[in-house]
């Protein structure tokens, strides 16, 4: 694994360029001002008129431009829109506005890896994509530290993609944490295999089972919440501050217990292996294939999903306990006023 710091990256490459975001939400809006942040004067941000996301980026004092204005401008256009619209990005705005020799960049790969978007040959193609959600990314950098980036390049037709992607990922703050060597196929597959079997999905699928599985018993909901969802928090900060084992450490000898008894009788051998068929579907193509096919009519089951999950029992019982907490709103990464 080739890991580059900023020492390895020229920041001024990114400098003297026109740097135009698609997009200001959770990753847009960090990589702007972080960008803008570090020196680079010539950033803007490109959003469709009439989007809600237009005030914000005024506000942070961002000259915006329509998505074909600023690929026309743009000697970099990093793409940090919805994966399910960046095909008709491409195909609408950008593939026959920009200029030559110019490039486009991303933050995942999958519009790349799955042939979604087909760049010209005379382009740069490559992906600076954090580790973190676009709110860490900013809070990191203003606080003078980083998240760390995948660095991947696709296509070379300058003959120093990987440069410019370092010199970005720098400027962004990745360079401060360390910018990690990668492909586009690896970052794709192991991304979508990550949010779908444990972070996103097994996660949240988990915390709800052992929620209703209490409640089913005769349990509080208050008490359901806490003990399989509330407290999830303080064992993953656990792992994330050093692994399984600093979280073993901490948590009683009887929590340890349980967990090496009761921990593969949840996750056993079944369980490994549907996880191989979702890792299967992926690599094939068939979860971007039945996504971008779910977006040709209007997110119909994706929106219901949406709402069924919103309706959630723990839903309301959580909202009612978080607001006796209120240091963790005082504390939130999330402010959609702002992005």
């Amino acid at each position: 694994m080739r890991v580059y710091y900023d020492r390895d990256a020229d920041v001024n490459l990114i400098k003297g360029k026109n740097v135009a975001i698609f997009g200001y939400g959770s990753q847009g809006h960090a990589h702007a001002n972080n960008l803008k942040d570090s020196g680079c004067e010539n950033v803007i941000v490109a959003l469709r008129p009439g989007s809600g996301s237009i005030p914000k980026a005024e506000a942070a004092g961002f000259q915006v431009m329509t998505p074909g204005e600023a690929a026309a401008w743009a000697d970099l256009a990093m793409v940090l829109t919805p994966d399910e619209g960046q095909a008709d990005l491409w195909l609408d705005d950008l593939r026959d506005n920009m200029r030559q020799g110019t490039a486009i960049a991303f933050a995942h790969g999958l519009s790349i890896h799955f042939n979604l978007i087909e760049p010209r040959d005379d382009m740069d193609v490559f992906m600076i994509a954090p580790k973190g959600p676009g709110h860490t990314v900013r809070s990191e950098y203003v606080r003078g530290a980083g998240v760390p980036c995948l660095v991947a390049v696709e296509q070379n037709a300058s003959g120093n993609a990987l440069e410019i992607g370092l010199s970005y990922s720098s400027a962004i703050g990745g360079g401060r944490a360390g910018t990690i060597e990668t492909t586009f196929r690896e970052e794709c597959e192991t991304d979508l295999f990550g949010e779908q079997t444990v972070l996103c999905g097994g996660v949240c699928e988990l915390m709800r089972a052992g929620f209703e599985i209490l409640v089913e018993a005769g349990y509080a909901p208050e008490m359901a919440y806490f003990e399989c969802m509330h407290e999830m928090k303080l064992i993953v900060d656990l792992i994330y501050e050093g692994g399984i084992a600093n979280m073993n450490y901490s948590v009683s000898n009887t929590a340890e217990y349980g967990e090496y008894i009761s921990g593969p009788r949840v996750i056993d051998a079944r369980v490994k292996d549907n996880m191989r068929q979702v890792l299967a579907r992926i690599q094939s193509g068939e979860f971007a294939a039945q996504w971008m096919l779910e977006n040709k009519v209007n997110q119909a089951s994706f929106k219901a999903m949406r709402r069924r999950s919103s309706e959630h029992l723990s839903e309301d019982v959580g909202e009612k306990l978080r607001a006796m907490m209120p240091w963790i709103a005082e504390g939130r990464l999330v402010d959609k006023a702002k992005n």
